[in-house]
C-alpha cells in the first residue's frame, strides 16, 4: 500500500520508543475483497493493526509466545475478513501478553511494549501493542481481545477508546482461545465514530462460530439515567473480606479518583441523571474470574504440545519428554502459573469447592447488573424503578504504572482487575474512553450496558467526546483519522 509522506519516519521513531508491533508489513496489505464497491464503507482505504492472537493469513500468529514465534496464520479471522471486505487493510500485528495473560504486555515472550505517554511505564495489557499503536497515531484503529479487561485497561492507560462488545456479538473464529466463555474480539480506536464504524462492520452471526449472533431487533432502550458504582464502597467491602494487598489494590489512585469525579460532573452537565448503584457480588469477581479463566485456559492451551503446534526441542527420548521440553522452553512463567492453577481447580474433588462456586458467583454478578440495567431478555429493571441506560465505573485503580519497585506486583495487577472482569463474567458490553490527562498520563472511565446495548454506550460517550475532546501524547500526528 502507499503510505502517506513522512509516515515511515514517523512510524520508525514511535516504534523505536514503544515497541508496539511484532510484525509490520504494509506490503502484505489486502484491500477491497468485497464484490460491492468498498468505497461505500467509511473504513475503505484505511490501514489497521491486529493483536497477534487473531489470525490474518500470511501474517505472524505468535500469541506473544516463544512457542509460536515462527508460526504464520494459514487463514483469516472472520472479524478481520469483514474489515478487509469493507476496504480496510491489515498492515501489521501488535504485541501482547503471552496468550493474553497479563496486565502490562511485559509478559510477552517476544518483546516489551512501552506507553506512548511515558516510555518508562507499561502500555497495559494484554492488548498493549494495539493500544500503543493507536495512541501514537500509527494506525487509526486496531483489533484486540478482551478476556477480563485486556482492551479497556490498555485503552485507559494509553488514552484511547476501547470497546469490549457483548459476548457473542462478534465472531471469535480466528481468535486463539484463552478462556472461551470470557473472550471477546474488540476494538481500540482514537475516536468514538471510528470505534462505532469498526464495530458495526465486524459484528453479527458467523457460521464458523456458533456462539455468535446478530443484534436482536428492536434495540436497547436508552434514557438519561446512568448508574454510578461507588469505588469507595467497593474498596471498603473488599477490605472487610480481603485485607492486605488485595484491599490496597482496590483503592483508586488520587488522579484516577479525580478523573472519575470529573466524568460524573461532565455527564451531569450533558443532561444525564446519575444514581448510585451497588453491585454487592463484585468483591468476589476477581477470584471467580481467575478460577474460571485459568480452568478454561488449562483446557484450551493443551493443544500447544510441540507436536501439532509449537516449536519442538532438538531432541527428546519419547513423546512425553518432547511435550515437557517444548512447553518448558516455550511458555513463560505467567502462562505456566495459570495452566497449573486451572488444572488444580478442575481436579476431582476440587470442582465443587472452586470452579462451581465461581460459576455461582458469576451468575450472582449477572443478576446484580440485571437489577439496574433491566432483565437481559428486554424486561424492566429488577429494582422496581427506571432501568439505567449504562453504569459508570472506573477502569483500573491506577494510571499506567511503572516497572520494578515503582510498579505493581503480579498479584496486585490481578487484584486490580475487579472493575473490568465483571463485564466479561456477565457477558456485557463495556466501553472505555479517556477523561483527562492527570499528571501527564491519561485516565479513563468505562460504561457498562445491557447485552447488545453498544449503540447506547456509543451515544453517551460520543456526546462526552464532543464536549471534551480526548487528549493525545506529545508528538502525536494525525495521518489516518478522518473528520
Amino acid at each position: 500500500m502507499t503510505l502517506p509522506e513522512g509516515y515511515e519516519q514517523y512510524f520508525k521513531e514511535w516504534e523505536d520508543k514503544t515497541g508496539a508491533f511484532i510484525e509490520f508489513a504494509p506490503d502484505k496489505a489486502v484491500f477491497g475483497l468485497a464484490e460491492a464497491a468498498p468505497s461505500a464503507s467509511p473504513l475503505s482505504g484505511l490501514p489497521f493493526a491486529v493483536k497477534d492472537n487473531i489470525a490474518v493469513k500470511g501474517f505472524s500468529l505468535s500469541c506473544g509466545s516463544k512457542l509460536l514465534a515462527e508460526l504464520k496464520a494459514p487463514y483469516t479471522a472472520t472479524a478481520v475478513r469483514k474489515l478487509e471486505e469493507a476496504g480496510a487493510a491489515v498492515i501489521g500485528k501488535t504485541n501482547l501478553d503471552e496468550f493474553g495473560m497479563g496486565s502490562s504486555t511485559d509478559n510477552s515472550g517476544i518483546k516489551r511494549t512501552n506507553n506512548p505517554w511515558d516510555t518508562d511505564r507499561v502500555a497495559g495489557g494484554s492488548s498493549g501493542g494495539s493500544a500503543a499503536a493507536v495512541a501514537a497515531g500509527l494506525v487509526p484503529f486496531a483489533l484486540g481481545s478482551d478476556t477480563g479487561g485486556s482492551i479497556r485497561q490498555p485503552a485507559s492507560f494509553c488514552g484511547v477508546v476501547g470497546l469490549k462488545p457483548t459476548w457473542g456479538a462478534v465472531s471469535r473464529y480466528g481468535l486463539v482461545a484463552y478462556a472461551s466463555s470470557l473472550d471477546t474480539v474488540g476494538v481500540l480506536a482514537g475516536s468514538l465514530a471510528m470505534t462505532r464504524d469498526v464495530f458495526n462492520c465486524v459484528k453479527g452471526a458467523d457460521p464458523f462460530d456458533q456462539t455468535s449472533r446478530d443484534t436482536p431487533s428492536g434495540g436497547v432502550p436508552a434514557g438519561n439515567l446512568i448508574g454510578v458504582l461507588s469505588p469507595t464502597a467497593i474498596a471498603q467491602a473488599i477490605a472487610d473480606d480481603f485485607p492486605g494487598e488485595v484491599a490496597k489494590a482496590a483503592v483508586l489512585e488520587r488522579e484516577v479518583e479525580e478523573a472519575f469525579d470529573l466524568a460524573k460532573e461532565n455527564l451531569k452537565k450533558l443532561g444525564y441523571k446519575l444514581v448510585e448503584v451497588e453491585i454487592t457480588s463484585l468483591k468476589y469477581g476477581v477470584p471467580a474470574y481467575y478460577t474460571i479463566a485459568t480452568a478454561e485456559a488449562s483446557a484450551n492451551l493443551a493443544r500447544f504440545d510441540g507436536i501439532r503446534y509449537g516449536k519442538r526441542p532438538d531432541w527428546a527420548e519419547n513423546p512425553d519428554e518432547l511435550i515437557d521440553k517444548s512447553r518448558d522452553s516455550g511458555f513463560g512463567n505467567e502462562v505456566k502459573l495459570r495452566i497449573l492453577l486451572g488444572t488444580f481447580v478442575l481436579r476431582s474433588g476440587f470442582q465443587d469447592r472452586y470452579y462451581l462456586r465461581a460459576q455461582r458467583i458469576r451468575a450472582g454478578i449477572r443478576r446484580n447488573f440485571e437489577k439496574y440495567l433491566g432483565s437481559f431478555d428486554g424486561g424492566p429493571s429488577g429494582n422496581g424503578g427506571e432501568s439505567c441506560a449504562a453504569i459508570l465505573m472506573p477502569v483500573f485503580p491506577t494510571r499506567a504504572f511503572g516497572r520494578g519497585g515503582s510498579g505493581l506486583s503480579p498479584f496486585a495487577q490481578k487484584a486490580a482487575d475487579l472493575y473490568t472482569c465483571c463485564a466479561n463474567l456477565a457477558g456485557l458490553p463495556a466501553l472505555a474512553f479517556p477523561v483527562s490527562a492527570e499528571g501527564g498520563l491519561p485516565a479513563g472511565v468505562q460504561l457498562l450496558g445491557r447485552p447488545f446495548g453498544e449503540e447506547t454506550l456509543f451515544s453517551i460517550a460520543e456526546k462526552y467526546e464532543a464536549a471534551h475532546p480526548f487528549p493525545h501524547p506529545p508528538g502525536f500526528k494525525r495521518f489516518w483519522e478522518r473528520s
